[in-house]
């Protein structure tokens, strides 16, 4: 045995052995610690899980083929549907993602690359922070003043525009913070082979902060997709679809699932209570589908 074994072979004997103690101070505080985190994440989780049993519950029993193709019902009738209401959805929300996604991300690019510390930028910053918290229900009375007053009846364009004022500072905010963790490195070697600024900001930042950009342009769709208050004051309601006698009836007050759920919850007709559970279903299933696929788009382009 020479010289190299025996001090490895007395090192590891004299070596004390590392050993957790249950009851010693740190792995008590520990334990206590991360059992207190589970417990009030559980707790937390409860009323998320039981909407969820009770959707599925009560909205499944009702969700068919027929309730998704068919026209709401009047008071007494049985059966119908609200299909109309997941296709003004979808029409306003359209409306609103076409109306807001430009905006704010041409409003992240001069706030991330063309003036990021001009007082004009300041501004912006401050009155999307502001728009943040701007109460929904606002955000409908300003689209009523400026659009339904002025065309002269609701219409699937008025809610999309009160929807794009609560989705637009969503998309600038998450926008601009995705371009600003654009690493520096990137753009210096793009500026060092010549490129321009707009050819930076098109071939460089803009792709590279897309999974984040695209992340916070489905938060804000998921987010407008259940806003019913601003729904109220500028598309109103309708029992007939978007697309009627041959024309698109956009100009008309349209349908939307959140205003259906809010209608049907407090009519005293079994049948549309029933509608309105599933369609507080569908609606949750397609916030679901929004995010998921948000999170997939993100992490293949990342």
């Amino acid at each position: 045995m020479n010289t190299a074994t025996v001090t490895a072979t007395v090192g590891a004997a004299t070596r004390p052995m590392l050993q957790r103690r249950m009851f010693e101070g740190r792995a008590l505080r520990n334990t206590l610690l991360s059992s207190l985190t589970w417990l009030m994440a559980i707790i937390a989780s409860v009323p998320l899980f039981s909407v969820l049993y009770m959707l599925i519950v009560r909205g499944g029993a009702r969700l068919n083929w027929e309730v998704l193709s068919e026209l709401p019902p009047a008071g007494f009738e049985m059966g119908g549907g609200f299909g109309n209401a997941i296709v003004g959805t979808l029409a306003m929300v359209g409306i609103a993602a076409a109306i807001s996604v430009p905006l704010g991300i041409l409003s992240a690019v001069f706030l991330a690359e063309l003036g990021p510390y001009s007082r004009l930028a300041g501004a912006v910053r401050f009155a999307a922070k502001t728009l943040t918290g701007f109460p929904s229900i606002l955000a409908g009375v300003f689209a009523y003043a400026a659009v339904v007053l002025l065309t002269g009846g609701y219409s699937a364009p008025a809610g999309g525009i009160a929807l794009a004022v609560l989705m637009v500072p969503t998309v600038i905010l998450t926008a601009e913070e995705s371009m600003k963790m654009v690493p520096k490195i990137m753009k210096d070697a793009a500026y060092g082979m010549g490129c321009t600024r707009a050819q930076v900001i098109m071939k460089v930042v803009i792709p590279t902060a897309m999974p984040g950009v695209i992340t916070g342009v489905m938060l804000a769709v998921a987010r407008a997709a259940g806003e019913t208050a601003p729904l109220l004051f500028t598309a109103l309601f309708s029992s007939y679809w978007l697309y009627n006698d041959g024309q698109f009836a956009v100009m008309q007050p349209t349908a939307s699932l959140a205003v259906l759920i809010y209608n049907f919850s407090g009519m005293p007709f079994e049948n549309q209570i029933e509608l309105a559970w599933a369609a507080s279903l569908v609606l949750v299933l397609m916030v679901l589908i929004v995010n998921l696929a948000s999170r997939l788009i993100a992490q293949r382009r990342a």
